[in-house]
């Protein structure tokens, strides 16, 4: 890690999406490399983005938040160039770091666009950095740090409570005679296999079944139900009692488990304890972009519909302005700027440089059979 104050650019570390229908089938073959998916798997998430053009909404909402973060920190006086590099489809994370060093970076700051401890939304865009890094010729050349994993940071908590009570009061005006009886409110985090799930984070954090990814997700949902019941309770405005955490956009063999339950699962169960309403908050992503409205604007609207349930669901934070002050207050820590690391709820922020055994992957069967 470079030293704190030292950065002299940004780059915006994301998964990456395709621009064109012609883009979409070489893009999911990236992001499913080494996994054994048959083109024909890959054919039916592709209609996924064919029923949009074949544009995924991620390129323009990255752009969008490195314009917003740009802003935000150019009005605190800091001219600090950005960058966007994707893991999976142009700009590359390779050509974004040459492109970096040529104008002159020598030492980067990296903001992935996960806000979650695991394997694959944290490990696995630093070891793909180190492999740009290698394959461009630019270890020892450019020097790269992180901002900390923000899940608990009030910047991306905040968003989620006032669209949480936005879609209330929009329920509430759709139908004046719903209660808080009424109301289901569904938290979605991106499901991930249970092996992995279990080696999250590092220390006491794996002590609970699911490992931190679980635990950090209960956390940030925790916070924004205490919030949004603390501005409400004792109000004429729609409340809620009931609500869960539940998860989304699987993508592995029917054969191995992942995290439960799904979101569609979760809503079919709504009417037989007597939901009339359900709203969905994806707290596990920054922005809207494919998996979020595939998978709640369409799929989980749809099975809200068939049982007649009325139905809402909360934007992402994308580039709503305590997000980017959030990010913006995070680069500034970690050019030592700022004294304290704010975080909310009861356990801190997370480190600056994660430990050597944070988020290792998981071991599955047929990988240690391929071992011996």
């Amino acid at each position: 890690m470079p030293d704190a104050d030292s950065f002299d650019g940004i780059m915006l570390v994301s998964f990456g999406g395709p621009r064109t229908c012609d883009d979409v089938m070489p893009f999911l073959r990236n992001v499913t490399r080494g996994r054994g998916i048959p083109d024909a798997r890959l054919t039916d998430v592709a209609e996924h983005y064919y029923h949009f053009g074949g544009a995924s909404p991620i390129n323009e909402q990255n752009d969008a938040l490195v314009a917003a973060l740009d802003a935000e920190l150019h009005a605190r006086g800091h001219r600090l160039p950005i960058w966007i590099g994707n893991r999976n489809w142009d700009p590359y994370l390779g050509d974004a770091l040459t492109q970096a060093y040529q104008a002159g970076c020598r030492s980067l700051l990296t903001v992935r666009t996960s806000s979650y401890a695991s394997y694959s939304s944290c490990r696995q865009y630093t070891e793909d950095l180190d492999k740009a890094l290698a394959k461009t010729g630019l270890q020892g050349k450019l020097r790269l740090g992180k901002v900390r994993q923000f899940f608990n940071h009030p910047g991306f908590v905040a968003p989620f409570v006032a669209g949480l009570e936005h879609s209330l009061d929009r329920l509430q005006a759709d139908n004046p005679g719903l209660t808080a009886d009424d109301v289901e409110v569904i938290f979605t985090g991106h499901s991930l296999p249970l092996g992995a799930a279990r080696s999250s984070g590092f220390g006491g954090w794996r002590s609970s079944e699911g490992g931190a990814y679980v635990a950090q997700h209960r956390q940030v949902a925790e916070q924004i139900v205490a919030a949004v019941r603390g501005a409400r309770d004792g109000t004429e405005t729609l409340g809620f009692r009931h609500w869960q955490l539940a998860w989304q956009s699987r993508s592995g063999p029917a054969s191995q488990p992942w995290l439960e339950p799904d979101i569609n699962d979760a809503i079919a169960e709504l009417p037989a304890v007597g939901r009339k309403a359900v709203i969905t908050v994806p707290i596990s992503f920054i922005s809207d972009h494919m998996e979020v409205v595939w998978d709640l604007d369409i799929e989980a609207a749809a099975t809200a519909a068939r049982l007649g349930l009325d139905y809402a669901r909360v934007p992402a934070p994308g580039t709503h302005p305590a997000f980017v002050q959030g990010l913006a207050d995070m680069i500034e820590e970690r050019l030592g700027l700022r004294e304290g690391r704010i975080s909310t709820g009861a356990v801190g922020p997370w480190p600056d440089c994660c430990p050597a055994d944070c988020c290792p992957p998981a071991i599955h069967p047929h990988t240690k059979a391929a071992q011996r």
